[in-house]
């Protein structure tokens, strides 16, 4: 049986850096690899590029009952950039030590993908048909990988009803008020959507030492001052409001949703991952204006990245657009909405039974992701999409800082814990 240490070290001895652009091929290699493996299995499958060198995988897998809708289980096979000068380890050479396997992708999201096939090599009989896809480009923008997918094969999906992929299904430990350790285990059930924008101020160009009532830098340094000062209310979707009930149980802490933010503070660590979700955000990242000190240009533009929850667009943009001021208006850069899945669903309760068979101290509790994954592009398709990548992690372990972080690193007895887990759920939900 394959071993999925072994896995996911080849993986991250792919170097599948994507650095935001179309210049390199970084996915081949390693969807080659997978492709490969799965054929091994005998699991036919395709390879198929958006662009030479930005490769997916797709493949299915029968079920035992054909009467039930399929699940798609997506990850992706390119990561961020990673200096080695900054790190412990070569990034790419998947070497094992002290416990833990280090790489580029140990965390984001190779652990994932080497896990789901050391579950096939393992024998697993899903109960019903899976959809695998290995993606390309989820560290950009995903045009090279599944929103290209969605847009020119969607029939590669046919049937899926819903999706598991990262960001959910790991050990988090936190302190109750009774001094208890609570192992806590967020599933992912809704994303922030991302709406970066550009910002345009327009003026009337002059002379620096002149007087200038309709400067366009005043203009857009004011907008963006309003934007960063505004403070976003309390929306409380249904992921987090379950979130803050059921941790708040498994803490001995009350939920009062009257003071949200006393709410979040007195559940801790635990606090922390609820913090980016209770209000949408709108933060300035760039600016660019004039091209000499005496001029005043006509114009002068800058970014703002905006992360808006489900259900609030429309008042976002409202209350944005009255931020704005004379002479600026915004365009989209990129836009993709916020998505969310049912927190009480059949679903979420066979990824809950699945980690507690495993782990019996297991809170399995639903949460929103503060960024964004590739389910957007799958949420196109009608796919409810939930972050389960399960993982066993030691206390004080800084899972946090792993993904896109320095000396990234998994476990190997939390990739054989995922294993486990991934196994028992593809087998019964």
């Amino acid at each position: 049986m394959a071993d999925v240490i072994e896995l996911c070290a080849d993986l991250i001895r792919f170097d599948t850096t994507n650095r935001g652009n179309n210049d390199a091929n970084p996915e081949r290699p390693a969807a080659e690899y997978v492709a490969a493996f799965l054929d091994a299995l005998g699991i036919p499958s395709k390879i198929l590029e958006a662009a030479p060198g930005r490769a997916s995988v797709v493949a299915r897998v029968p079920g035992t009952d054909p009467s039930l809708p399929a699940l798609l289980v997506q990850g992706h096979l390119d990561v961020v950039p990673a200096d080695a000068a900054d790190w412990s380890v070569d990034p790419f050479s998947g070497e094992v030590r002290d416990g833990y396997l280090w790489g580029r992708g140990a965390t984001d999201m190779k652990d994932f993908v080497a896990m789901v096939l050391a579950a096939l090599a393992g024998g697993l009989r899903p109960r019903r048909e899976l959809v695998l896809a290995f993606v390309a480009d989820e560290e950009d923008r995903g045009e090279w990988g599944a929103h290209w997918l969605v847009a020119s094969h969607p029939e590669l999906f046919e049937g899926c009803e819903a999706a598991i992929s990262e960001s959910g299904g790991y050990t988090y430990h936190v302190p109750a008020a009774d001094g208890r350790d609570v192992h806590l285990y967020p599933v992912g059930t809704a994303e922030r959507g991302t709406a970066h924008l550009r910002l345009t101020a327009r003026g009337r160009a002059g002379h620096g030492s002149r007087p200038n009532d309709e400067n366009a830098v005043t203009r857009l340094v004011g907008a963006l001052h309003r934007i960063a000062a505004h403070r976003w209310p309390v929306t409380l979707t249904p992921a987090v409001r379950a979130f803050l009930e059921r941790t708040g149980t498994a803490l001995g802490v009350p939920a009062d949703f009257s003071d949200v933010d006393a709410t979040v503070a007195a559940l801790g660590p635990a606090g922390s991952l609820v913090v980016p979700t209770v209000r949408n955000s709108t933060t300035p990242t760039m600016l660019d204006a004039g091209y000499k000190v005496n001029v005043i240009p006509s114009t002068a533009t800058a970014q703002v990245d905006v992360r808006v929850l489900p259900g609030t667009e429309d008042e976002l943009f409202a209350v944005l657009d009255g931020l704005l001021g004379e002479g600026v208006t915004r365009e989209f850069v990129a836009h993709q909405p916020p998505v969310q899945a049912p927190v009480d669903s059949p679903w979420f309760s066979a990824m809950a039974a699945a980690l507690r068979a495993e782990d019996p101290e297991a809170v399995v509790v639903p949460y929103c992701l503060g960024g964004g994954t590739d389910a957007k592009a799958f949420a196109q398709l009608g796919i409810v999409n939930y972050g389960f990548a399960p993982l066993w992690l030691p206390k004080g372990f800084p899972y946090r800082a792993m993904a896109h972080g320095v000396d990234e690193r998994v476990p190997v007895e939390g990739l054989r814990f995922g294993t486990r887990v991934l196994s028992r759920f593809l087998a019964d939900c």
